[in-house]
């Protein structure tokens, strides 16, 4: 019995940016017993059925975007006879959905660090459950990832974790839903291993997937204080010490290393913070602004971030400590008007945010937006025999590409102001003006190369309305993803020992 770990993806690059972190960590849930499993990640080539064979177990870890992809291949196991096992989000969110339309056995909700392991063992035994409560470890539950299964020369980035859950409670998103909002982190050394591990293998890049890297602000401190509550304080300043330990071991690490991770706008007025991710060379951080206008915050229940010209204040001074921001902006808002869209191209290019993502207002399951989505839909709102409210079962081809009708723009003026804000953003003259940041002409042209790569990942995402465009947009990625790849390596380490 051999065991299958697929990340399924319509589309494949043969070379990919970051490292799909959750095939490894289940690689390293799996029982030695069932030896080293075969790992599939089809952003890179997609699976070949013929190396699945009667009597192997196949686990599919899925999220919303690629859930259809994910039942295709769930029943082209279940053909090969083999016992399909699927886990992800959006089979902790809709697990009976997997048996009707992936062909599974069983499936494995939450944290799948223990449940996989738990999995295997029952179908290699004939016990097999239909459902595995993974619900949330704790952190020293935590698997480090096998990361002496990557395939050579095929990704640009490293990914490790350091913590899971997120204390806010935004309406577009669902992970502190899912992971909860009480942080679980891991300790500092675990991390620093595996960390260790990758730059021995050669990789100098490292995003640390995290669902919220600064998971106590200066204001949840302040509250806890004027409540007086005590025990509240004494958790939150524990978990902000364990950062700062773990960024001081990041700074210990070879200085060629770089990191990338995710934060809230509200690590801006924290300067003790910035300084040590700038010591912990955490050069980069992906930041939600999600809108340029009060009302527009409000409606995403991210009103603890700031609009306007604070807005600008605010992000520029990430830059003052050298870390490079991903500014994320979502259209769509009902607050939004046709002059949002200039208005927002103009903060991203004045706040000098490196590099920016702008989406169109989708509702994803398990999201606040989305129950309020799902709840004002007609019983008989269909396509090919599909609920509107189960659009990811529709085929890409014919699904809507905007769910949530705007008050005052169409769906089509709402796409087309989209993409032209994509396309300035990322004209080359935009971006040969913010590539003055990088300080070699390689890493210039590193800077320029990266960005149009990124471009050209998104261009299918949620904008493209043919298939002659996603096409021509892949095949873009395929080849600028090959150029940059050598770019962001360094030579192996292996006698790199990890610091005292």
């Amino acid at each position: 019995m051999r065991v299958h770990l697929v990340n399924p993806s319509d589309t494949s690059f043969g070379t990919a940016v970051i490292t799909p972190r959750w095939l490894y960590v289940l690689a390293a849930a799996t029982p030695p017993e069932f030896g080293d499993p075969e790992i599939c990640d089809e952003t890179l080539e997609h699976l070949n059925p013929l190396s699945v064979a009667p009597g192997d177990v196949v686990g599919i870890g899925i999220h919303t975007g690629n859930a259809l992809r994910g039942y295709k291949l769930g029943h082209i196991a279940r053909d090969r006879g083999a016992t399909v096992i699927f886990g992800g989000i959006h089979s902790t969110l809709y697990p009976e959905e997997a048996f009707v339309q992936g062909g599974a056995h069983a499936v494995v909700k939450g944290d799948g660090d223990v449940a996989w392991g738990e999995a295997l063992n029952d179908c290699r035994d004939g016990a097999l459950k239909r459902i595995y409560q993974g619900g949330r470890v704790a952190a020293d539950q935590f698997k480090s990832a096998r990361w002496d299964l990557l395939p050579p020369d095929r990704y640009m980035w490293a990914s490790v974790q350091t913590v899971r859950g997120c204390p806010k409670h935004c309406s577009f998103c669902s992970v502190w839903r899912t992971d909860g909002q009480k942080p679980r982190q891991r300790a500092s050394e675990r991390v620093i291993d595996e960390i260790v591990q990758l730059r021995r293998l050669g990789y100098r890049f490292i995003a640390l997937a995290d669902d919220n890297f600064y998971p106590v602000s200066l204001t949840d401190l302040q509250l806890a204080e004027r409540q007086n509550n005590h025990a509240r304080l004494a958790e939150l300043q524990a978990i902000r010490s364990e950062r700062f330990e773990l960024m001081a071991g990041l700074a210990r690490l070879p200085k060629d290393m770089v990191f990338f991770t995710q934060i809230t706008m509200e690590a801006a007025e924290d300067p003790q913070f910035l300084e040590a991710m700038r010591a912990a060379r955490i050069m980069g951080a992906l930041v939600g602004v999600e809108a340029v206008t009060p009302e527009g915050l409000k409606a995403v229940y991210k009103d603890f971030n700031c609009s306007g010209e604070e807005l600008v204040r605010r992000l520029q001074q990430f830059r003052n400590y050298d870390i490079h921001i991903l500014g994320s902006f979502i259209f769509g808002l009902p607050s939004d008007r046709q002059e949002t869209f200039e208005a927002t191209l103009d903060l991203a290019h004045r706040s000098g945010l490196t590099f920016a993502q702008f989406v169109m207002l989708t509702p994803f399951p398990g999201t606040v937006d989305f129950e309020r989505w799902e709840k004002s839909q007609p019983d008989d709102a269909r396509v090919q025999g599909f609920p509107i409210t189960r659009y990811w079962l529709i085929p890409p081809e014919v699904r809507p590409k905007m769910f949530m009708p705007h008050p005052v723009m169409s769906s089509e003026e709402m796409r087309g102001r989209t993409q032209g804000v994509w396309d300035e953003f990322y004209s080359m003259k935009s971006i040969w003006k913010r590539s003055r940041c990088a300080h070699t002409l390689k890493s210039r042209l590193a800077f320029i190369l990266i960005s149009k790569l990124y471009r050209q990942m998104y261009a299918s995402t949620g904008i493209a309305t043919d298939s002659a465009r996603r096409s021509k947009a892949s095949a873009w990625a395929r080849w600028i993803a090959r150029s940059c790849r050598g770019l962001f390596l360094a030579d192996p380490m292996p006698e790199l020992q990890i610091p005292s």
